[in-house]
């Protein structure tokens, strides 16, 4: 029997894990994003994007500016800080009330990114390191007291896919997890504060990603609520043959599927409006709070 999780409060959102499942969209402002890379490259089209998704009902919105696919190459602080800090700044200043205040989540591996995004308005760190890149990182997150997304992976993007060697994978999975949630809290972040990712596509083959989504329930005993991010991701291209990642929408909403079956809470996704049509009909499949009506 795994623990009931206590709910997370986010700006005016609160996070009630368990009762439903929450919709991060993926907002890259980055010119190399497997996907959307230079979709949204300027902050117009960016903010544009982030209205759109939060018409469309988003509950978080992770905002990047250092790519993340197999193969990419690091930018400079001072390229991913100009790329993230005025869209945050935007966003809050927007007259929208919606989307002044919904929770914004800052993908990066750097403390500093962390830092500044955090001041400038930012809600929670989505670290894909796991908060291992930069050894300042969790000091940093637990001094800014705000949460953080600790994700699986070997190596780095540039490396991960020549590590995807598992001698038990959910196994290894889980305790890498387990040693990164008790160094957060070593750290002084709270374990209400403390989320987990698998690390869909980060040092795993197509085989692995499929075993870890019909195997996500093994991770609930970490106590932590669990995002998954299967979004438009190249195994779903190659079950579909299908190399344009932006035609693989019904593929994501199959994995998104079977994640919520599977008890995640959070998906992390390009296609907003879709996922939340998805999600909601899975709800009320796979949850049994919703089960009253």
């Amino acid at each position: 029997m795994t623990a009931v999780l206590n709910p997370l409060t986010l700006r005016e959102t609160c996070f009630q894990w368990g009762k439903r499942t929450y919709i991060m969209g993926v907002l890259n402002i980055t010119p190399d994003s497997f996907s959307d890379g230079g979709d949204f490259n300027s902050l117009e089209m960016a903010f544009n994007q982030a209205q759109k998704m939060v018409e469309a009902g988003v509950d978080i919105i992770d905002i990047g500016g250092q790519s993340t696919r197999p193969g990419a190459e690091t930018v400079s602080l001072k390229e991913e800080l100009n790329r993230v800090i005025p869209l945050i700044q935007a966003i809050r200043k927007s007259s929208d009330e919606l989307l002044a205040n919904i929770p914004i989540s800052v993908d990066t591996t750097s403390s500093q990114v962390a830092q500044a995004a955090v001041q400038a308005g930012g809600d929670l760190i989505n670290d894909i390191s796991g908060a291992m890149f930069d050894p300042k990182m969790l000091s940093v997150v637990a001094q800014l007291n705000v949460p953080i997304i600790l994700m699986h992976l070997r190596g780095t993007p540039k490396t991960m896919q020549t590590l995807t060697d598992y001698q038990d994978l959910i196994g290894e999975l889980r305790q890498f997890l387990e040693e990164r949630i008790q160094a957060a809290i070593h750290q002084g972040i709270p374990r209400d504060y403390i989320i987990i990712d698998p690390g869909i596509g980060f040092a795993k083959t197509g085989v692995q990603n499929l075993k870890i989504l019909r195997n996500l329930t093994q991770l609930r005993s970490l106590d932590c609520p669990i995002l998954v991010g299967t979004s438009r991701k190249s195994f779903i291209g190659h079950l579909l043959n299908q190399p344009d990642p932006k035609q693989r929408v019904w593929g994501t909403a199959a994995t998104c599927v079977a994640a919520i079956g599977n008890s995640a809470d959070i998906l992390r996704v390009h296609d907003v409006k879709e996922m939340v049509d998805v999600s909601r009909v899975a709800d009320a499949i796979y949850r049994v709070s919703l089960e009253k009506e």
